[in-house]
């Protein structure tokens, strides 16, 4: 039965309130207050950004995987920071379960908690809701960053892509999988979305990076809203290193046709960087491959790729 007096209010303060140490803000409450104060030790422009994990905490939810559910949302979310080249420095969240739920609620909070520590990101507020028309758990996130140095994130023609493998499905196009799989279950449903924040950090200190794409909804279609040029195509290869995981062929041979695989799934390739030719040979990273170039076109802005799943060039 559902207790709107919400009893482990008392335990979530005192996780959020491990997250207020940070070089980014001061965080103040009272007794008196009702929210944390926050007071900013930067003063750069700021953007936020929010997303969760839509049909995927069906799955989440069912086999009461709430840490990955967790590390779902800040992937979402961190990963899109990333492109802006922002610094995260705090966050709100919305949690949503089907039920009332004490182990769910701690478990979540709690391991939002310990990464945001980690990551130097304070838990300034949050909202938790017992819908029981939802039939998983729902996390959503919107996490503010601050940019020090502001660079357009664009393709350029003569510009090499560099794929970055995905962990899987990651937390898009799962409305599709769970279409497809019915009431199956696969552990691929619960593996988390990587997050690539720390990787891109390490690379910014050795490379220029021109541009980035996070290969999320919409997948590879979402290439064509960083190009400069309208007059340059984006040409993916098919990767050798890279190749999708098992469990895209699988939805590939159940009827999903090369198209839908390439505008619903990352198809193994989780982000996707920009770089001159110069700097390709200064990336060595085991889980990453050229898969692609910035090419002159006529005119019309294409991504063109050639299928893992069969002999068929997708051109969106």
């Amino acid at each position: 039965m559902y207790n709107p007096s919400k009893p482990f209010k008392k335990h979530i303060f005192e996780l959020i309130q491990q997250t207020w140490e940070t070089p980014y803000v001061l965080v103040q409450k009272s007794q008196c207050d009702v929210y944390p104060i926050i007071k900013r030790k930067f003063s750069f422009p700021e953007i936020d950004h929010t997303d969760g994990i839509g049909t995927k905490g069906l799955y989440h939810w069912q086999k009461r995987y709430f840490r990955n559910a967790t590390l779902d949302a800040l992937a979402m979310n961190l990963n899109d920071l990333t492109l802006s080249k922002a610094i995260p420095f705090k966050l709100q969240d919305h949690l949503i379960l089907p039920e009332d739920d004490n182990d769910a609620i701690i478990e979540t909070i709690s391991t939002l908690s310990d990464e945001c520590v980690k990551r130097q990101i304070a838990i300034t507020g949050g909202e938790t809701s017992i819908q029981n028309t939802m039939q998983g758990i729902d996390l959503s996130l919107t996490v503010s960053g601050f940019i020090k140095n502001y660079k357009p994130n664009i393709f350029l023609q003569g510009d090499i892509l560099i794929g970055l493998k995905s962990s899987g499905l990651h937390s898009n196009g799962f409305t599709k999988v769970r279409e497809i799989f019915k009431n199956e279950y696969r552990d691929e449903f619960i593996e988390p979305t990587k997050i690539y924040v720390d990787l891109i950090s390490s690379l910014e200190e050795l490379i220029d990076i021109r541009g980035m794409r996070h290969i999320t909804g919409g997948a590879f279609t979402k290439l064509k809203d960083v190009i400069l040029n309208e007059n340059c195509d984006i040409i993916i290869n098919k990767p050798y290193r890279l190749q999708p995981h098992n469990i895209f062929y699988e939805l590939y041979e159940k009827g999903i046709s090369d198209e839908d695989m390439y505008k619903t799934f990352n198809c193994g390739i989780g982000f996707i960087i920009a770089v001159s030719p110069e700097d390709v040979n200064k990336i060595q990273l085991e889980e990453s491959e050229i898969i692609g170039e910035i090419r002159r076109g006529e005119g019309e802005g294409k991504v063109i790729i050639e299928s893992s799943f069969s002999d068929r060039i997708v051109v969106f």
